[in-house]
């Protein structure tokens, strides 16, 4: 009987070969996921796990994009350069863009204290103005600070807003009216603000 340089017989192994001509379901279970009785999760079971992981805190950045006052737009830059060098998602929040951010950081910092900018919040949590960032980060604390923040890639740049974090409202297309059939006549919009814009779903969802 003719040996391979394998050490088994050449006629077992076609005659092994031709079975599973007979019987072809062998080949595809030596294919499949389950032959060492491995399973793959279920959809329901994905579903669960995403459910169940711990909420990363969102970084919040209170700035401006106007250039009046060039110490307070540079130290905005300031910050989010900061910020994108240590690699952590940011929610930021233009006050010149939309006046309800900045009601909503008064809210935050209280009556006592002066609206000045830019603020870092970890959620609700007063994280620092521009003085107390740079000396954190001067210090290695801040990236000790912001564990278990949400993290992004610092090139990221949205697609649907190019980086901006707001687009022109679709219901009134920017102008801020929409027309009522019913009552025949226009109204202010509900849907944007008091520049005809809303925040980037893609991004600031």
């Amino acid at each position: 009987m003719a040996e391979s340089p394998y050490g088994f017989a050449i006629s077992d192994y076609f005659s092994s070969f031709a079975s599973n001509f007979k019987n072809p379901f062998p080949i595809l279970r030596s294919f499949s996921f389950h032959h060492h009785h491995h399973t793959r999760p279920s959809l329901r079971t994905l579903v669960n796990l995403f459910a169940e992981e711990p909420k990363r805190p969102k970084l919040v950045l209170y700035t401006t994009s106007l250039r009046g006052i060039r110490r307070t737009f540079e130290d905005c830059c300031a910050v989010r350069a900061i910020l994108r060098g240590l690699r952590v998602a940011v929610d930021e929040r233009d006050v010149s863009m939309d006046v309800s951010f900045r009601i909503e950081l008064q809210s935050l910092l209280g009556k006592g204290r002066p609206l000045a900018l830019p603020q870092v919040f970890i959620e609700n949590r007063w994280l620092g103005g521009v003085e107390e960032i740079w000396q954190m980060n001067e210090a290695g604390e801040l990236g000790r600070r912001l564990e278990g923040v949400a993290a992004q890639d610092p090139t990221f740049v949205c697609d649907g807003c190019g980086g901006a974090r707001f687009v022109p409202c679709s219901y009134c297309h920017g102008s801020q009216k929409v027309f009522v059939e019913k009552e025949g006549r226009k109204r202010r919009c509900d849907e944007c603000n008091e520049n005809g814009l809303v925040r980037c779903l893609h991004c600031c969802s």
